[in-house]
């Protein structure tokens, strides 16, 4: 009778077992209530890009208590900026760090993308935080159904090449590689040279290759790139003020509950902090271990490439907003 017992309450136990597995330990989040959303981001570990992301991972977790949590994907993995910005539109991404393919679905945010627009990072920050960066915001979510939280600094834009660039003459039929960005890509030509729009993920291979002969960006994301391992020269052309916005899928957004929707929000204030500090901290030691590597460094005549560059200014912001052009030249005091 014993034995017979015995081996009657073993289903119980092994029920009994399973249901504490499937309810867990008291305090402790079972797997279903923690939400799990995705970033995408174009850029290598090594950047600072990633560092923010993982910052923004980590505020989310500690404000929500582990009941949010983000799965990050750098490398291009979920696609290029454009595929990213996709996704967000359909829900499939709920987050991706951003910058100027965002015009390529709200006009507007192009006239940031304006070489020699902006000629410091406080000018582009004066602009950015105030109404007219606000009004851009607006209007990405309205066209695009993209929500930007915030804006991290990225510093300004720099010329990589392999030969070295003293001025003007020497971007004359360059074949530079730009963004997918018609801003770029005008104010480029206009400047002399042979703009060529690439994605990011091609750019390492297309400069070994000799598909094309220069690359603009900033620093750290030169260094995450590692383009000082294909190109000789760095040019302090700072032609452009760089920003990265950090994106969300309004298709998500509207998703979350108030309280969770205030906690992305704030988790993001937090990582745009910790990413403005680093990119300011860290810009100039990313450089020196560069030039330490063999990357050399020009400081070319910007005059004149500036005056190039902003006769097509005018032009192309009829074809976008003439008006907000003119807002944000007149908050510059121009």
């Amino acid at each position: 009778m014993k034995s017979l017992l015995s081996l009657a309450s073993k289903p119980l136990a092994f029920c009994a077992l399973a249901a504490l597995v499937t309810l867990g330990v008291p305090g402790q989040s079972r797997a279903e209530d923690v939400l799990t959303l995705k970033l995408g981001h174009i850029q290598s570990e090594k950047d600072l890009w990633h560092f923010g992301a993982e910052k923004f991972k980590e505020e989310l977790e500690a404000r929500s208590g582990g009941k949010i949590t983000l799965a990050i994907y750098p490398n291009s993995t979920l696609g290029g900026d454009r595929d990213l910005v996709e996704g967000m539109q359909m829900g499939t991404v709920d987050f991706g760090l951003i910058a100027g393919v965002l015009g390529n679905f709200e006009k507007s945010i192009q006239l940031l993308e304006l070489p020699y627009l902006f000629r410091s990072q406080d000018e582009f920050n004066t602009v950015i935080h105030g109404e007219i960066g606000a009004e851009i915001g607006q209007n990405v979510l309205d066209q695009a159904n993209i929500r930007i939280l915030n804006w991290w600094d990225r510093g300004p834009r720099e010329v990589t090449s392999n030969k070295p660039i003293n001025g003007l003459d020497d971007l004359q039929g360059l074949k530079i590689r730009v963004p997918e960005i018609p801003a770029m890509v005008t104010t480029w030509r206009a400047i002399g040279a042979n703009p060529t729009p690439m994605a990011w993920s091609e750019v390492y291979t297309g400069l070994e290759q000799n598909v094309i002969e220069a690359q603009e960006n900033p620093i750290p994301f030169i260094y995450g790139g590692r383009i000082n391992e294909v190109q000789k020269y760095i040019a302090f052309t700072d032609h452009k003020y760089e920003y990265v916005t950090i994106a969300m899928s309004n298709v998500r957004w509207e998703q979350l509950t108030e309280e969770q929707q205030k906690i992305v929000t704030e988790a993001a204030a937090a990582a745009t902090e910790a990413e403005n500090k680093a990119v300011s901290e860290q810009s100039a030691k990313l450089l020196q271990e560069m030039v330490d590597g063999g990357l050399q460094v020009t400081h070319p005549d910007n005059g004149p490439i500036a005056e190039a560059a902003t006769k097509a200014h005018e032009a192309f912001a009829k074809d976008v907003n003439l008006d907000l052009y003119n807002r944000i030249e007149k908050a510059l005091g121009r």
